[in-house]
């Protein structure tokens, strides 16, 4: 966890204090007897990925989201540039806008021609703003649009990667039509003849999440969430309360056991321990295998044959019975 930006998070404190011991240790081996501090440093290694390990498998929903939400997780571009043997960005919705906090390419996956589209946040404060914090306008999910229908023309499968908050909500947005634009997305990409596969690799949130949703197998890293609203927002409508978002996280099953548990998604992707952002490259390896046996799952089937399937799913969620 070098340099890890994370480390004002509560539940890591532990581990960040083995780790500034066992950096301590590192120091002094260099200059005194190197076999007598060996052993301490190897008692720290192993203390310190035992507690790694019961922290990270015992994350609460709301410790979870405050971890994606950290500014070193990879993001689309990041993911692209590992996955991808060489890839290029498409711009523009060609209705006068650009919008950066959701791009689209063309790219080659393992010697396959595939259209990728994902939310893509700032690094820093000043790219934050830039990319709007990853929440899209409508000229976003028409740029999106336009470049699905691109694939779908020339028989390309499509990636989307999802890493919102959620859509952009301010007046100008209503304006431009936000609404109707996430709608029109749904519904173009349930028509659409070509694989899809959706990752969440972050936040998944509400509308802005759903515009590029629509897949054959969604997929969801580990420690990802996916909701319909934030755990804020849904406790400042519910009880008139942010401080309650607690409550909201465990009420909304935002984790992805809890989503596979109830079918809203496929598959879950490994990541390292304490996170995608401990490794991004070890993540990006293990996202890029898992795609590709679902990618190839998807291509034995006809284009009906996935259609069909693509309908069924989103038709049996939130399905129950009643005793």
């Amino acid at each position: 966890m070098k340099n890890r930006k994370i480390s004002t998070l509560s539940f890591l404190k532990p581990v960040i204090e083995l780790e500034v011991q066992l950096k301590k240790l590192n120091y002094i081996s260099s200059s005194h007897d190197y076999l007598s501090i060996q052993r301490k440093i190897d008692l720290i290694e192993k203390s310190l990925l035992m507690v790694k390990k019961d922290i990270f498998n015992s994350l609460t929903p709301l410790q979870r989201l405050n971890l994606v939400r950290q500014a070193d997780r990879p993001s689309t571009l990041s993911y692209i540039g590992c996955i991808m043997d060489n890839w290029i960005e498409l711009h523009g919705d060609r209705g006068g806008t650009d919008d950066p906090a959701l791009v689209t390419g063309l790219g080659k996956f393992k010697n396959k021609t595939v259209v990728f589209i994902g939310h893509q946040r700032g690094k820093d404060t000043k790219d934050n703003l830039n990319r709007n914090f990853g929440m899209a306008s409508p000229g976003g999910y028409r740029k999106a649009l336009r470049v699905m229908k691109h694939a779908n023309k020339f028989n390309f499968p499509i990636f989307t990667f999802i890493d919102t908050p959620g859509a952009w909500a301010g007046i100008e947005a209503e304006k431009l039509g936000q609404g109707q634009a996430i709608a029109v997305n749904l519904k173009e990409m349930f028509s659409f003849n070509v694989p899809i596969i959706c990752t969440i690799i972050g936040e998944g949130g509400s509308g802005g999440a759903l515009g590029i949703g629509v897949a054959d197998k969604i997929l969801m890293l580990k420690y990802s969430v996916y909701t319909v609203a934030t755990p804020e927002a849904c406790a400042a409508i519910l009880w008139k309360d942010s401080k309650k978002s607690l409550i909201a996280a465990e009420s909304l099953k935002i984790t992805s056991h809890d989503l596979k548990i109830l079918g809203i998604i496929d598959d879950i992707v490994e990541e390292p321990t304490c996170g995608s952002q401990a490794d991004p490259n070890l993540a990006a390896y293990i996202l890029q295998e898992r795609l590709s046996v679902q990618l190839n799952s998807l291509l034995q089937l006809s284009n009906k044959e996935r259609k069909e399937l693509r309908y069924k799913k989103f038709r049996k969620i939130g399905t129950f019975y009643e005793t």
